[in-house]
């Protein structure tokens, strides 16, 4: 009865001080809003990521020049690296006996054309005709470059969605000819609409032969070679092996790191969890700021309220109230009162997550555990800042109690 009594007391004081309430619970509801808010939408782009990322397939392997940069000196020291070329894919391709499927792709962006539309910036890249085997490029509406295609060097191109839809809005795109920078290429297939990737428009891309691209476009200066492993079991002895014939070929001494990079899906995924982890850490010292301030707050309101009920403490001893019901009843209060803030700060960081997933290309996910750190957190908060105004009202002598005005 006495838990249930001072949450009663708690919330009709809260209804009856509006101004004072809100007041008291912003820097709680701050701090729980921050946490739940910053929590949803990293949680949401992990999952996110982590689909798309796992998209590239557990048996494959990205090898290229650059690998995961964090400061200006890797970005410096890794720019020094020689190139990747297509004699490097075509020794992996002859020497890895548990590389199933070697493949690459460069890149260069162009501005493409057709009639009276045009595009600008649109990704142009060059690959291998087994890429579409190797990478996720899958068709909607004609086909891929054959071998034939890339060793003649015909001017082919399968383009991604976005290209189909402006350009071609009212037709079909299949055996038109399209201007790409200087040079015209026919359309023999339309890629599946993919969407963004963390505002990364993955459908604005015309892939076209890596000879031809190579030819009119010049040098590969951003290869990548894709490598898929025959199975799950032989995936690092692929990698291990495409590592020693690029060492050797790239005249790599025994004692030196590797010139090039070789990613994973599970890399990638890695270093994106640990950038995440740190912004999460940053928000979480942030939130616990607010937190603290809001507890300070909490602390004061009750030492407020124990002197504004100070003859009611009088009475309830002189009717025979122990100090232990005192402390329990103003510490439930406390705990009550950062219990709403918390829960005030929780639907508002859902609403904030929410918006920003709506208007922005960042998905958010509200997660469970996430929720009930954040009541336990705000109970906390009103058990440690709500004892002190507790204890006081407990020693409250009841004869001067009574005398007060």
């Amino acid at each position: 009865m006495h838990f249930l009594e001072g949450i009663i007391i708690a919330l009709r004081s809260l209804v009856a001080n509006k101004l004072r309430s809100i007041l008291t619970l912003v820097g709680v509801i701050i701090g729980v809003m921050t946490v739940i808010a910053v929590v949803s939408i990293i949680s949401g782009m992990n999952r996110y990521v982590e689909a798309e990322i796992q998209s590239l397939g557990s048996t494959t392997f990205l090898i290229r020049k650059f690998g995961i940069i964090t400061s200006h000196e890797e970005w410096i020291k890794q720019r020094k690296r020689k190139n990747l070329n297509l004699e490097d894919m075509e020794a992996i391709k002859e020497n890895c006996p548990d590389c199933w499927k070697v493949g690459a792709e460069a890149f260069t962006w162009r501005k493409a054309k057709y009639r009276n539309k045009h595009l600008s910036n649109i990704t142009i890249i060059g690959a291998t005709a087994n890429i579409t085997e190797i990478a996720a490029h899958d068709v909607y509406d004609g086909r891929t470059f054959s071998d034939f295609e890339v060793k003649h060097n015909r001017r082919v191109c399968f383009v991604g969605w976005e290209i189909k839809e402006n350009l071609f809005p009212d037709e079909d795109p299949i055996g038109k000819d399209i201007k790409i920078g200087n040079h015209r290429f026919r359309i023999i297939g339309v890629a599946k609409k993919k969407g963004t990737f963390l505002g990364d428009n993955q459908d604005d891309f015309v892939l076209i032969p890596i000879t031809i691209y190579e030819k009119l476009f010049g040098r590969l200066s951003f290869l990548h070679i894709f490598v898929k492993a025959r199975d799950f079991m032989s995936m690092q002895n692929a990698m291990d092996q495409s590592r020693v014939i690029l060492r050797a070929r790239r005249n790599v001494d025994y004692n030196e790191l590797d010139d090039f990079a070789i990613m994973t899906s599970e890399s990638v995924m890695d270093f994106f969890r640990q950038f995440t982890q740190l912004a999460l850490l940053v928000m979480g010292g942030i939130a616990s700021i607010s937190l603290v301030v809001g507890g300070i707050v909490i602390m004061n309101i009750m030492l407020v309220s124990v002197t504004e009920r100070t003859r009611e403490i009088g009475i309830r001893k002189a009717m025979g109230a122990r100090r232990r019901n005192i402390l329990w009843q103003f510490l439930v209060e406390a705990v009550t009162l950062a219990l709403v803030g918390g829960m005030v700060g929780i639907m508002a960081g859902a609403a904030i997550a929410q918006a920003i997933s709506s208007f922005s290309p960042l998905p958010a996910s509200v997660e469970l555990w996430s929720v009930v750190v954040a009541l336990l957190v705000s109970s906390s908060v009103g058990i440690f800042f709500g004892i002190f105004p507790a204890m006081k009202a407990a020693r409250l002598n009841p004869i001067e109690a009574l005398r007060y005005e």
